[in-house]
C-alpha cells in the first residue's frame, strides 16, 4: 500500500517530469535523479513496448535489447492490460516521426 507521503512525493515527481520543456531538459534530470543503469532500464523497457507494438516475437526482441524474457513478459502485460502509458507514449512518438 501506498502511504499518503509516498503519493505526494508521485505527484511532486509526475509534475517535475511535465514542467520538463526539452530533450535536453529531461536528460540533464534524470542524469541527476537516477544513475545511469536505472536511466537504461527504462529506456530499454520502452524499447521492448515498442517492438512488441510493431509485432517483433519475444526471441528477437530478447536478442535485440539483451531484454529477459521477465521483462518482455512484464512490458507485454502492461501492453495489453495496463493503464496504457506505454500505448500513449508510443503513439505519440509515432506522430512526431
Amino acid at each position: 500500500m501506498i502511504t499518503e507521503r509516498e503519493k505526494k512525493n508521485l505527484q511532486q515527481f509526475y509534475r517535475a517530469l511535465l514542467a520538463l520543456e526539452t530533450e535536453e531538459e529531461c536528460r540533464k534530470f534524470f542524469d541527476d535523479v537516477a544513475t545511469i543503469k536505472e536511466v537504461l532500464d527504462l529506456s530499454s523497457r520502452l524499447e521492448v513496448a515498442r517492438l512488441l507494438d510493431k509485432g517483433t516475437v519475444f526471441s528477437e526482441i530478447s536478442k535485440t535489447t539483451g531484454a529477459s524474457s521477465a521483462t518482455i513478459s512484464r512490458v507485454n502485460k502492461c501492453l495489453s492490460y495496463g493503464e496504457g502509458g506505454y500505448k500513449t507514449v508510443l503513439d505519440r512518438i509515432k506522430a512526431t516521426e
